[in-house]
C-alpha cells in the first residue's frame, strides 16, 4: 500500500489498543507520529566484559546462556526467570577472565516468561546491555535488554536460520524456523550500544513501544517511495505496522503476552524495535517526506534534509547526529512561524479600516486629567493616534506593568475613533473587570467637557439590560462599549466599529480575537494591552505581527511593594504576619488571602489541570517524574508484582518522587484565619471562580466599601481588580505558583498610594527549586525580569496561557527564550524569501507548512 505522513495510522496497525494509545498522545497520522519528538537521548552504552562491571553503569555484553530456570513467586503472583550466562568468548577479546552473572525477569504472565526463556535457551548465544547489580555476592541484571545472535551467521542459508523481517514464516503453515534478532554479534553490539531515544510516555504505551512504531512508519515510508510495498508477512514481523501486529503471526510469541504499557514488555519491544532492521535508504526517504526548508537556506546554515533529521532522531547513530537533526527541526519550526507571521502582517497592510484622523476629543480628555501623563504614556498615546490615522489596520501590542497606566492609554486610543465618528470596543476577561472599567471610564469621559456614550455588555445582565445594550450597539452611533465575552456572540453587532481593545490578551484564544475584528466591511484597528510580563525577545516572536509598545514608568505617587517570603512552618513569623495586617485593617485598610483550591475535596496532589480560577500547580519535577505521575494517576496501584520486584514504578521506571503536601483551599483558610485572635471581630468574604456574576459584584462592592475587610478568594482577582484601600496580600502556597501569576497577584495591592505589602507563605524546602523561584519575586519588581526566569523555569505556553496557541500547538521544539538567535536568523531569512517571492510560489512545502501553522490559529508562538 502507499504511504505518506497524512497516512492514518489506524490504516497500519491493527493492534487496536496500540492505536488508542498512540491517538490518546495526540499521534493520528504518520506524520503526527514523526513528529513526536523524544526529550532525551540515552549515551551510548559502554563495551565490557562481565570482570569490568561497576555497579550502576550500564554497560553491555557478549554471552552464551548456560541455565534457564522458571520458579513461580509464592509470596506474589507472578514467575521469575533466572537466565545464567558466562562471556567467556567475549572476555578473551577483551583480555580478562570470564565469569558468570544472572539475567532475571519478573511477570506475572506465564506465556510471557515461556517466551523469553525459548528465546534464551540454554547454549544461545546473546548480547545484553543492562545495568549491573549484585545479589547474593553474584552479578545481577534485572530486566535487561536480550538480543539473540545466529549462532552460524556465514552458513544462514544453508541451516535456515533467518533474521525478523526476512522470512517470518513459510508459506502454507510449515513448522516455525528459529528467528534470530541479529545476524552476528558485532552486529547486535552496535545496536544495543547505540544511543537510544526516549518520549513521553504513559501507562497506556511505553517509550519503547513508541520508538517501534515510529521506526516502522520510517520502514513504510521508505519502501513506499521506493515502489516496494514489501511481503505482508515480512511487515507485520518487522514492524508491527501494515495490518497486524507482530505479536499475533509470529507464533515464536504467544499472542498479547506482552501488554502494551506493561513493564514486562521493555526487554520485547527493545528487541522488536532493533529487529525493524538497518536504517532506511535516505534518497527513497526524501521522496516520501519533502523537505520545508528551501534547499538555498539550508545549505548556508548546513541544516540536514527533512528526512534525514526525522531518521537522525529516531534511530539515531550517535549522540552528535541526535542534536544536529534537533538544531534543524528546530530551525525549521522557526521559519515556518516567522514566515507565518510576516505574511499576516503583509496581509494586513492589504485590508481597509476607518482612518480616524481628528484627535480632538482625545486631546479635550488629556487635558481634562487631574494628573499628568507619564511620559511614556503620552509616547505610546501618540504611536496609537499615527497608527489609527492611516487607512490600513493598527494592530499594536501594549504591555504595561501593572499599574502602569493602560487604561488612560486604551480611552485615549477609543476617544479617537469615537471623535471621528466611529465605534470602539473594550474586551475585558471577566465581569467584575467589565464592571470596573465602565465605571471608571464613564466618570472619565463625562464630566463638564465632554459627554460619550458609554455601554456595558456582559453575559450575566438581565435581559432587558442586554437588549437594551445590544440594540444601542447596532445602531452605529458613535461611542464606547464595554463588554465581555458576550462581544465574540454572533448577537453583537457594531456597524461603524474601528477600534478594537483586548485587555488581558492572554485570557482570550486567537481565533475568538479575530472573530470580533471580521465582523464589519472593514477590519477595525486592534490594540491588544497585556500586565503579563512578557520579555521584548519573546514578545517580538509570540506578537512578531504586531507593533509594540512598552510601559515601564509607574505614575507618581506609586510605591514600592514589600515582599516577604514566609516559611509556613515558621509559627512565630506566620503569627507576626498576621499581627502585621491586624494593624492595617485597624487603620482602614484591606488585605487579600489567595489560595489555590476552593474546596478541601479537591484533586490532592493540586498538579495537573488548570482550575476553573485559573491557577494550575507548579511542577518543579524533571521531565520523566512528570510522567511517572501522569501515568500512577492512571494507572492507580496496578502491576506491581514485576516492578516491585525491581524497586520500581508500574510502569517500570525509577521510584516517583514523594508527593506535594495538599494544596489550602478558600474553605480551610477561612477556618483557620476566623479562629486566630489576631482576627477577632473582623468580617471575612470569599470570592471564588463558582461564584455567579451577582454575588461576585456584591462581594467586591462590600470590599470596597469596608463592609468587609479580608476577602480570601482564589486567583480570580488575578486580573484587573482595583480596590485602592488594600494594602497587604497573603498568597498560600506560593511556592507553587509561576512567577508571572504571582507578580500579577502582587500588583493587587499598593494602588492607593499606601505602604503595601505582599506575604508568600511556602512550603518549599530550603535551597529547593522552588525557594529559589521565590526568590527572584522577592528581590525583584522588574517584570521583565521576572518574566525572563518565569519564562526559563515554565516555558512559553504556561506563562502566556495555553488559549493562546490557538487549536494546537504546532512548534515542539522552538524554545522562546533559549533560542532568540535562531529566530531572529530565521525571520531574516522568512523576511527575504518573502520579498523574493511574497506568495512563496517557489517554495511550495513551506508555503503548504504555513498555511497549516496559520490554520491551527497559531499566529503567534507557543514553545512546548
Amino acid at each position: 500500500m502507499s504511504v505518506s505522513l497524512s497516512t492514518p495510522i489506524s490504516s497500519l496497525m491493527m493492534n487496536k489498543r496500540r492505536v488508542s494509545a498512540l491517538k490518546s498522545l495526540g499521534l493520528i497520522t504518520v506524520g503526527d507520529a514523526l513528529t513526536y519528538y523524544p526529550f532525551r537521548v540515552t549515551e551510548p552504552v559502554a563495551l565490557r566484559a562481565l570482570r569490568e562491571a561497576h555497579a550502576g553503569q550500564p554497560m553491555a555484553f557478549a554471552a552464551q546462556v548456560r541455565q534457564v530456570r522458571v520458579v513461580p513467586m509464592n509470596a506474589r503472583r507472578g514467575f521469575r526467570l533466572e537466565v545464567m550466562v558466562d562471556d567467556a568468548d567475549f572476555a578473551r577479546t577483551r583480555n580478562v577472565n570470564d565469569t558468570i552473572a544472572r539475567l532475571v525477569f519478573f511477570s506475572g504472565k506465564r506465556q510471557y516468561i515461556d517466551w523469553l526463556s525459548a528465546r534464551m535457551h540454554s547454549g544461545a548465544d546473546v548480547v545484553v546491555a543492562g545495568e549491573p547489580t549484585e545479589f547474593n555476592g553474584q552479578l545481577q541484571f534485572t530486566h535487561p535488554e536480550v538480543l539473540t545472535v545466529d549462532p552460524d551467521s556465514r552458513d544462514s542459508e544453508e541451516s535456515g536460520s533467518v533474521r525478523p523481517g526476512d522470512e517470518a514464516q513459510s508459506r502454507g503453515g510449515a513448522a516455525m524456523r528459529r528467528i534470530y534478532d541479529a545476524d552476528s554479534e558485532e552486529e547486535a553490539l552496535r545496536r544495543v550500544c547505540r544511543p537510544r531515544p526516549v518520549y513521553h510516555a504513559t501507562s497506556r504505551i511505553s517509550s519503547e513501544h513508541i520508538h517501534e512504531a515510529i521506526l516502522g512508519f520510517l520502514d513504510l515510508l521508505r519502501d513506499s517511495s521506493a515502489g516496494t510495498d514489501g511481503d505482508a508477512e515480512n511487515e507485520e514481523t518487522r514492524t508491527g505496522v501494515v495490518g497486524v501486529d507482530a505479536a499475533s503471526t509470529d507464533t515464536s510469541r504467544p499472542a498479547d503476552a506482552v501488554p502494551a504499557g506493561s513493564a514486562d514488555a521493555i526487554t520485547a519491544a527493545d528487541a522488536a524495535a532493533d529487529a525493524s532492521g538497518t536504517s532506511p535508504d535516505i534518497a527513497a526517504l526524501r521522496q516520501a517526506v519533502p523537505d520545508i526548508v528551501p534547499e538555498s537556506i539550508r545549505d548556508v546554515h548546513a541544516l540536514m534534509h527533512r528526512a534525514q533529521a526525522f531518521l537522525a532522531i529516531h534511530d539515531p547513530q550517535s549522540t552528535k547526529e541526535f542534536h544536529q537533526a534537533i538544531a534543524t527541526l528546530r530551525y525549521e519550526e522557526a521559519l515556518v512561524s516567522q514566515t507565518a507571521v510576516l505574511q499576516s502582517r503583509q496581509h494586513a497592510r492589504q485590508t481597509q479600516a476607518h482612518a480616524c484622523v481628528d484627535g480632538s476629543l482625545r486631546d479635550m480628555f488629556i487635558a481634562s486629567l487631574p494628573f499628568k501623563l507619564t511620559g511614556g504614556q503620552r509616547e505610546v498615546i501618540d504611536d496609537i493616534a499615527a497608527d489609527m490615522a492611516q487607512s490600513y489596520p493598527m494592530q499594536r501590542l501594549l504591555q504595561g506593568e501593572v499599574g502602569s497606566g493602560k487604561t488612560v492609554v486604551a480611552v485615549a486610543a477609543m476617544l479617537q475613533a469615537v471623535g471621528a465618528g466611529y465605534q470602539a470596543v473594550l474586551v475585558a476577561p471577566t465581569q467584575v473587570l467589565a464592571e470596573q472599567h465602565y465605571q471608571t471610564i464613564s466618570a472619565m469621559v463625562n464630566g463638564d467637557s465632554m459627554q460619550v456614550a458609554v455601554t456595558l455588555l456582559t453575559g450575566g445582565m438581565r435581559l432587558a439590560a442586554r437588549r437594551k445594550a445590544l440594540a444601542q450597539a447596532a445602531s452605529g452611533e458613535p461611542g464606547i462599549i464595554i463588554a465581555t465575552h458576550a462581544a465574540f456572540s454572533s448577537t453583537f453587532q457594531a456597524p461603524n466599529l474601528a477600534l478594537v481593545v483586548i485587555d488581558e490578551q492572554h485570557r482570550f484564544g486567537v481565533e475568538q480575537r479575530e472573530s470580533l475584528r471580521a465582523r464589519g466591511e472593514l477590519t477595525p484597528h486592534l490594540l491588544v494591552m497585556t500586565a503579563t510580563p512578557i520579555p521584548r525577545t519573546a514578545a517580538m516572536t509570540w506578537f512578531g505581527d504586531l507593533d509594540i509598545s512598552w510601559l515601564t514608568e509607574l505614575p507618581g505617587g506609586r510605591k514600592p511593594i514589600r515582599t516577604v517570603v514566609v516559611p509556613e512552618a515558621d509559627a512565630r513569623t506566620m503569627a507576626a504576619m498576621f499581627a502585621h495586617i491586624r494593624k492595617r485593617l485597624d487603620a482602614g485598610e484591606r488585605a487579600y488571602v489567595v489560595c489555590p483550591r476552593i474546596d478541601m475535596d479537591e484533586d490532592a496532589d493540586g498538579a495537573g489541570d488548570a482550575g476553573e480560577d485559573g491557577f494550575e500547580a507548579f511542577d518543579d519535577g524533571s521531565d520523566d517524574e512528570r510522567a511517572q505521575a501522569a501515568a500512577s494517576r492512571q494507572s492507580g496501584r496496578r502491576g506491581q508484582g514485576a516492578s516491585q520486584a525491581n524497586g520500581s514504578g508500574s510502569d517500570g521506571s525509577e521510584p516517583m518522587a514523594e508527593p506535594k503536601p495538599p494544596l489550602h483551599a478558600v474553605a480551610e483558610i477561612v477556618q483557620r484565619l476566623q479562629s486566630l485572635p489576631q482576627f477577632e471581630g473582623v468580617a471575612f468574604a470569599t470570592l471564588t471562580g463558582r461564584d455567579d456574576d451577582a454575588t461576585k459584584a456584591q462581594v467586591m462592592a462590600d470590599f470596597s466599601s469596608g463592609k468587609t475587610l479580608v476577602l480570601v478568594a482564589t486567583t480570580v482577582i488575578e486580573v484587573g481588580v482595583d480596590v485602592p484601600q488594600a494594602s497587604c496580600i497573603v498568597i498560600f502556597d506560593a511556592d507553587r505558583y509561576g512567577l508571572s501569576q504571582l507578580h500579577q497577584l502582587r500588583g493587587r495591592v499598593g494602588r492607593g498610594g499606601t505602604d503595601s505589602w505582599a506575604f508568600l507563605v511556602s512550603r518549599a524546602e530550603p535551597d529547593s527549586i522552588a525557594a529559589q523561584r521565590l526568590e527572584v519575586i522577592h528581590h525583584s519588581l522588574d517584570g521583565a525580569e521576572i518574566a525572563q526566569a518565569d519564562l526559563e523555569l515554565r516555558g512559553a505556553g504556561d506563562v502566556l496561557g495555553d488559549t493562546q496557541s490557538g487549536v494546537k500547538s504546532g512548534l515542539k521544539l522552538l524554545r522562546v527564550v533559549k533560542d532568540v538567535t535562531i529566530i531572529a536568523k530565521a525571520r531574516a531569512d522568512a523576511d527575504a524569501l518573502l520579498d523574493a517571492d511574497p506568495d512563496l510560489s517557489h517554495a511550495v512545502q513551506l508555503a503548504g507548512a504555513v498555511l497549516d501553522f496559520t490554520r491551527g490559529g497559531e499566529s503567534q508562538i507557543v514553545s512546548s
